[in-house]
């Protein structure tokens, strides 16, 4: 048999990661109505709560209860993101990475679509890296959504200035920015784990409903085990034990053991799944 034709050898960019892949995987995410429909939601939540604390404190009844920083928005717009993004963990980031997440091969299955990207030169393991790298995207984008709007609404309800941090310490209005946006960082990196898993569960179903249900509920799951005293033990290993660690970044000087420890154990997460994806998806017929 003769040599294969130099002029069509696999390029490059065919070897390597595929930003080309990834690009279009990001072209059709973010080009979906139902991703701009969840950010869309995301970013009401901080809306709603402003707008809920402005009318209370209006009516001269205050902020109410609720954890510190709740209480501090009428003095600083500033915490309305915090308190958005701390009240939007245990149900509604969850919900949206575990919708993005599970659909990432189950939705190409149920479509059938996945038989033809594999026939493309693309590769299983390429594939299904830029599949969580796609959902990783969103898992960015979803908390940011929420700082943004949390900071807009803030800054047109309440006043802005120096931030007293729960410390007692006050720092600057751009630092406190930059704490806030760095709290949605902490945030993004703690929903990886999850997105790792919606990955994994998505490639052992064709019904994309099932595996989005599958992964919102081991996040609810996890959160709940989490909560119960009696089982301690298992609770440093649980991807949602470090959920609500971004408190610390509310303190000075900043506490960053919790963010190491929340960014190793997502990897852990990351890792663990993303070699059982790696050998669910590489056994299972597609193409048939």
């Amino acid at each position: 048999m003769s040599n294969p034709d130099p002029a069509v050898a696999p390029s490059p960019a065919r070897r390597g990661l595929g930003l080309g892949l990834i690009a279009t995987e990001l072209s059709v995410l973010f080009s979906r109505r139902r991703t701009w429909a969840m950010l869309l939601a995301l970013a009401a939540v901080p809306i709603l709560i402003a707008v809920a604390v402005r009318l209370s404190s209006g009516n001269g009844r205050g902020p109410g209860g609720g954890p510190s920083f709740v209480g501090a928005i009428t003095g600083n717009g500033l915490f309305v993101g915090v308190a958005a993004l701390v009240l939007s963990i245990p149900l509604f980031l969850p919900l949206t990475i575990g919708v993005v997440a599970g659909d990432t091969i189950a939705g190409e299955a149920s479509q059938g679509t996945l038989r033809y990207l594999l026939v493309v030169p693309a590769g299983r393991v390429r594939l299904l890296i830029v599949k969580f790298v796609g959902a990783a995207v969103f898992a960015i984008a979803a908390p940011l959504a929420v700082v943004i709007a949390g900071t807009i609404i803030g800054a047109i309800l309440f006043p802005i200035g120096d931030v007293t941090l729960l410390s007692g310490d006050q720092i600057s209005i751009g630092e406190g920015i930059a704490r806030l946006l760095l709290i949605g960082a902490y945030v993004a990196v703690s929903m990886l784990g999850l997105t790792a898993i919606g990955l994994f569960i998505s490639t052992l179903t064709d019904v994309p409903v099932g595996a989005m249900a599958a992964t919102v509920v081991l996040a609810v799951t996890s959160q709940v085990l989490d909560a119960l005293p009696q089982i301690a033990w298992l609770h440093p290993f649980l991807f949602t034990d470090h959920w609500l660690g971004l408190i610390d970044l509310l303190r000075q000087p900043i506490l960053l053991d919790g963010f190491g420890q929340n960014a190793l154990l997502q990897l852990g997460y990351v890792v663990v799944f993303g070699a059982l994806a790696y050998g669910r998806f590489t056994t299972r017929d597609v193409l048939a």
